[in-house]
């Protein structure tokens, strides 16, 4: 069953998996991260109370995040479809990722941001820093292990939605599971696909927990 034809399919299958996930995941947090941020400092014991702006971006967090993926992944296919022209395929499954990804990342940078110690904030503030100079020299480089933890977290999740947007032609390895393993019920190609879904999982995982590891000032 394995011919040229196969693995050539199977191959762009892998790139294009890693292509939703990476990307989605990237544009995700350039949404998710100020939004995250954000969310922290107008929080009550944030830096800049704000209980107005701070139920907004919690209720538009709580709603995208309740809604199932593949249930988020056809609702947006008009919006999908206006963005990129099409509603399928693989550039056409970063739009819906993205969007279920960026309040999920602002809830993970807000409460890797939360961890860091008060103290060291309270000793920033008493040396004259600034809002801003707080968040960007003291609580990102202080959460920054949590923050790769959960960046970690978020891909391997967004790996998991890549190949669950199969079930509409959404193209890499998720697609081809579907469409040989479900409707030919060619299991060989299913077991393949699913072998390489849990190896890029494993790589995902390892690698950020290896950099994690790397940056956790703590453990010395």
């Amino acid at each position: 069953m394995f011919d040229e034809q196969v693995i050539q399919m199977i191959l762009e299958g892998v790139r294009d998996t890693l292509f939703m996930t990476l990307i989605s995941t990237l544009i995700g947090y350039v949404i998710g991260l100020p939004f995250g941020i954000g969310l922290y400092v107008t929080s009550e014991k944030g830096l800049h109370p704000n209980s107005f702006i701070y139920r907004i971006g919690d209720v538009i967090c709580n709603i995208i995040r309740s809604i199932p993926f593949l249930i988020l992944l056809i609702l947006l296919i008009p919006f999908t479809r206006l963005v990129v022209g099409k509603s399928y395929g693989s550039t056409a499954t970063i739009v819906p990722l993205v969007i279920c990804a960026a309040p999920y990342i602002a809830r993970v940078v807000e409460s890797s941001i939360k961890e860091v110690d008060g103290g060291v904030i309270e000793a920033a503030k008493s040396m004259g820093a600034s809002n801003w100079q707080i968040i960007y020299k003291v609580l990102l480089v202080e959460a920054k292990t949590s923050l790769i933890a959960g960046a970690t977290i978020t891909t391997g999740v967004l790996l998991g939605y890549s190949a669950m947007s199969g079930t509409v032609g959404g193209g890499g390895l998720g697609d081809i599971a579907v469409r040989y393993g479900y409707y030919r019920w060619q299991m060989d190609i299913m077991v393949v696909t699913v072998v390489l879904l849990i190896l890029i999982f494993q790589v995902i995982q390892n690698s950020g927990t290896w950099i994690a590891k790397k940056f956790d000032h703590r453990k010395r």
